[in-house]
């Protein structure tokens, strides 16, 4: 157990945090990527990097021929990146904030399969898994076409196995579809925060849930627990997988493509900020450490946490890394951000991000369902409230006194600012029933 009261009586940002307090941290160990290339790439190389994206190629007619919705995009999984002026004019009208440049919206909320950002790193492991065993059984080769991975028979031979995963929902729906349509047997081990309707659309596919009354941590150690026992099981870690971690990186040659389809130039003049919602770390940790090394210093990456459940900020502000409880700190770990609800951080994303990341923006519940609000009025865009975390960002960055410092430091001037591109990275929302859109709507928080 971590000394918490030590850090708080130190630190005056894990202070405010300890308080529940919306707040920014930054993070003390920033340092430009050419200092930190040869460590990051000791960790994950760049050739590790484009041996993901190669493999999501080749998986592209399986995909496509199992899932018709990715048909436009040629069995890639992708989402678009789209202005939201509208919005960007409704957070400064609501907040009393300036937010320069152009803000942007980046859908992962919206990738096909599973309706979130989890699509990626999720499905990437799952396909590298069945890759692994048909390639070890001598079943597939390289250059098949690996559409024939739908056929009854490798459905058949993938039945003999058992995938598993512990989550809060989205990165159990992205593990449970795909593994589900590769013939997988799937069992979810899901944590008293995730949300029925996500439990629901599991076992339609024919997934097993696990429910337990504990919070992620307890779904995550008992689902290890129980594929460890079974020699044809295999588990999905994301508080350690290097593969989710790859799966999440490729992200970010996609991203520059779109911005070269939209024109947008990123360098020293017109830098790129991004938002990712946190919650063990893995999908804004992977997302992160590929924009980093494809933009390098021309790149702020900020991670955003509930008040409630911070945990990547105090793993990383303490270096207790996934030592660090935010219950430790008197704080509840319970978020209407369910996806986010992560007491502890992953060791392996806070340690590669320990020179990579800018800071850590915190958001109260309630300001979810207001930016969810604004968000369908402004735009008629409507992504989940833990997605909204992301617009924390955007309206704290010149707001927030560490932050303002940390963009003087920087040399993001206000000339230089308008001249950027804001991302805030909606990381799910496509697949909430009609009803639960409803409650979200509906919901107002004190």
């Amino acid at each position: 157990m971590v000394n918490a009261q030590k850090y708080i009586d130190e630190n005056e940002t894990i202070r405010r945090v300890s308080r529940q307090e919306e707040t920014v941290w930054i993070n003390p160990d920033y340092l430009p990527v050419e200092v930190t290339d040869g460590l990051c790439q000791l960790v994950v190389s760049d050739e590790d990097i484009a041996d993901a994206e190669a493999r999501l190629t080749r998986f592209a007619s399986f995909i496509r021929r199992c899932f018709p919705e990715t048909e436009a995009t040629g069995g890639l999984i992708e989402s678009p990146l789209e202005d939201i002026p509208r919005m960007q004019q409704a957070l400064e009208q609501a907040y009393g904030c300036t937010i320069p440049g152009r803000l942007m919206l980046k859908m992962d909320s919206h990738l096909a399969i599973a309706g979130s950002v989890k699509a990626r790193g999720g499905i990437y492991e799952v396909l590298k898994h069945a890759e692994d065993l048909a390639i070890a059984a001598g079943k597939l080769t390289m250059e098949d076409d690996y559409a024939k991975l739908a056929e009854p028979e490798m459905k058949q031979f993938f039945g003999r196995y058992t995938v598993q995963v512990g989550s809060t929902g989205n990165l159990g729906m992205s593990i449970g579809i795909m593994s589900a349509a590769l013939g997988f047997r799937v069992k979810v081990h899901m944590s008293a925060d995730a949300k029925q309707w996500k439990k629901d659309l599991l076992r339609s596919h024919g997934v097993e849930v696990l429910e337990y009354t504990g919070d992620y941590s307890k779904a995550v150690a008992e689902g290890r627990r129980l594929s460890d026992a079974d020699p044809m099981s295999y588990f999905v870690d994301d508080e350690k997988s290097v593969n989710l971690f790859l799966g999440y990186a490729v992200a970010a040659k996609r991203l520059k493509q779109q911005l070269d389809e939209q024109s947008i130039t990123v360098d020293a003049a017109h830098p790129l900020v991004v938002y990712l919602p946190t919650g063990v770390g893995g999908a804004p940790g992977g997302i992160a450490y590929g924009l980093k090394r494809l933009f390098k210093n021309n790149v702020h990456c900020f991670l955003v946490e509930p008040t409630l459940c911070p945990s990547v900020l105090l793993g990383m502000a303490t270096k207790q890394y996934e030592k660090a409880n935010v219950r430790d700190f008197g704080l509840s770990g319970r978020t209407h951000a369910d996806g986010l609800a992560c007491a502890a951080p992953s060791g392996f994303v806070t340690r590669i991000l320990g020179n990579l990341v800018s800071g850590d923006f915190t958001v109260e519940d309630a300001r979810l369902y207001d930016d969810l609000r604004l968000l369908d009025s402004s735009e008629g865009k409507r992504i989940e409230p833990s997605s909204c975390a992301a617009f924390a960002g955007p309206r704290g960055l010149l707001t927030l006194e560490d932050s303002r410092r940390y963009c003087a430091e920087q040399g993001l001037t206000e000339e230089v600012l308008a001249n950027s591109v804001q991302i805030a990275w909606a990381t799910g929302g496509r697949l909430v029933p009609a009803e639960v859109w409803e409650q979200y709507l509906a919901t107002v928080l004190d």
